[in-house]
C-alpha cells in the first residue's frame, strides 16, 4: 500500500490487469457491499474530495481522483470490514478502483493501492478512529512501517513538535483536511535566506500553506523561496559539485538544479545541510535526502543527479509540499489529539529490526 497523508479515500486495485502483482477480488468477500449513488454516503460524506462523486451507467457512487503527480484514479466506493489487530471496523468507506493513468507504471504495479491517510471524514485514520499515528520510511524504495495508535520506546528519542495549522472559514486555495503547519524560513548550513517571513505565510485566498504530504515524492517551494535556496545551494556546492549545464533539462517539470557526479562514485560528496525551519521545531535535511540520482539518464561516465528541491510554481500548485524524501529516516508522528507533528532523525532500518519488522521487504 501506498501510504498517502496528502489524500482522503483509500482505495484497492479491483481490476485484474496483466502487469499488477495483487489484486482485491471483490467477489471473494462476504463483507463487501457496493455504495449506490442514491445513498447518504454517496451524498453526504464525499464533500471532501477532489472531485465531486457522480453517477455511474450502473447507478454506483462513482469517484475521480488526481493527484499532484498527474496521476488518477477512478471507479466505484464501497463497504467493507477492516481488521486491524484486534480492531474491527465494518463499513468502512473505500474506493474500488478499476481504471487509472500513472506518471510511474512499474513503480505502481507493485502496490496493491493507497491508504488515504489526510484529515478528511473518509480517511482511513478517520474512520478507523486513531488520533494517533507514526511512519518511518527508509532510504530503501522508500519501504518502511506505520504505526497505528500511540507509540512509546525507551529507544526513541523525544520528537520536536510543530503545531497544525487550523483554519476554519472556507478558503478557496486552503486544503483544510490537508496537514498544515508554518514554515518559517530555511537555513543552509546555518545561513538564514534573506526572505521575509510573509513569503511563508498564506495570503487572503489561502494560497501559500505548507504541507506535510508523504504521497509527494519531492519538496516544493513557492517560486520566491525555490530560487533563493537554489541561489543559495548553489552558492555553497562551486567547487564541490558540478552542475549539469542543459538549460533544457527540468526533471519532473519543476526541477532544475541537476548535477554530474561520477558514476563509479560510491558515495555523494560533502554537502551543506538545508534546514526547514518550521515553528517551534526544525527538520534536517542532508546528504542523499538532498540529491536524487534521476534513473537512466548518464553523461557519458557520470550520472544525472538533481536537487530535491523543485518549485511549485512550475506545477501550477499554490502552496508548499513536503515530500516523503525528505522524510526519509526521520521518524513522523501525526498527533491528533494534540494537533501537532512531531518527527526526530532515525534509521529506519534499525528502528524496524528493534520492532521486529523486515523493513527491506515491506512496501
Amino acid at each position: 500500500m501506498v501510504l498517502d497523508t496528502g489524500s482522503e479515500l483509500s482505495w484497492l486495485r479491483c481490476k485484474k490487469e496483466p502487469n499488477f502483482t495483487s489484486i482485491f477480488n471483490p467477489l471473494a468477500s462476504k463483507t463487501y457491499t457496493k455504495i449506490p449513488c442514491s445513498s447518504q454516503t454517496c451524498k453526504t460524506r464525499t464533500n471532501d474530495l477532489t472531485l465531486p462523486v457522480t453517477c455511474d451507467p450502473a447507478k454506483l457512487c462513482h469517484f475521480i481522483i488526481s493527484y499532484a503527480d498527474a496521476s488518477s484514479v477512478e471507479g466505484h466506493l464501497a463497504f467493507e470490514t477492516f481488521r486491524f489487530g484486534s480492531l474491527t471496523r465494518p463499513a468502512t468507506v473505500f474506493g474500488c478502483m478499476d481504471s487509472g493513468s500513472s506518471s510511474n507504471a512499474e513503480e505502481d504495479a507493485k502496490t496493491t493501492g493507497l491508504m488515504g491517510m489526510n484529515r478528511g471524514s473518509l480517511s482511513f485514520v478517520n474512520q478507523m478512529g486513531f488520533r494517533k499515528f507514526s511512519y518511518c520510511i527508509s532510504g530503501l524504495d522508500s519501504t518502511g512501517f506505520l504505526l497505528l495508535g500511540e507509540a512509546r520506546y525507551s529507544w526513541l528519542q523525544p520528537l520536536n513538535y510543530t503545531p497544525l495549522v487550523q483554519i476554519s472559514t472556507p478558503l478557496p486555495y486552503f486544503d483544510r483536511v490537508a496537514y498544515s503547519v508554518q514554515l518559517e524560513g530555511i537555513k543552509v548550513n546555518n545561513k538564514v535566506l534573506p526572505l521575509p517571513k510573509s513569503v511563508f505565510v498564506p495570503d487572503h485566498t489561502g494560497a501559500g500553506q505548507t504541507m506535510v504530504d508523504s504521497g509527494t515524492q519531492f519538496t516544493f517551494l513557492l517560486g520566491p523561496v525555490y530560487s533563493a535556496l537554489r541561489k543559495e545551494f548553489l552558492l555553497q556546492t562551486a567547487g564541490v559539485l558540478r552542475v549539469l549545464n542543459e538549460p533544457q533539462y527540468v526533471f519532473q517539470g519543476a526541477m532544475d538544479l541537476c548535477y554530474l557526479i561520477d558514476s563509479t562514485s560510491s558515495t555523494l560528496p560533502n554537502l551543506p545541510v538545508v534546514k526547514l525551519m518550521f515553528r517551534g521545531a526544525e527538520m534536517s535535511v542532508s546528504g542523499q535526502r538532498l540529491l536524487y540520482r534521476v534513473p537512466g539518464e548518464v553523461r557519458g561516465k557520470d550520472s544525472v543527479w538533481c536537487f530535491t528541491f523543485g518549485n511549485s510554481d512550475e506545477l501550477g500548485i499554490s502552496s508548499f509540499l513536503i515530500g516523503h524524501h525528505q522524510q526519509q529516516n526521520v521518524w513522523m508522528e501525526y498527533d491528533l489529539e494534540n494537533s501537532r507533528i512531531g518527527f526526530a532523525e532515525l534509521r529506519c532500518d534499525l528502528a524496524g529490526q528493534r520492532l521486529g519488522l523486515d523493513v527491506k521487504n515491506l512496501a
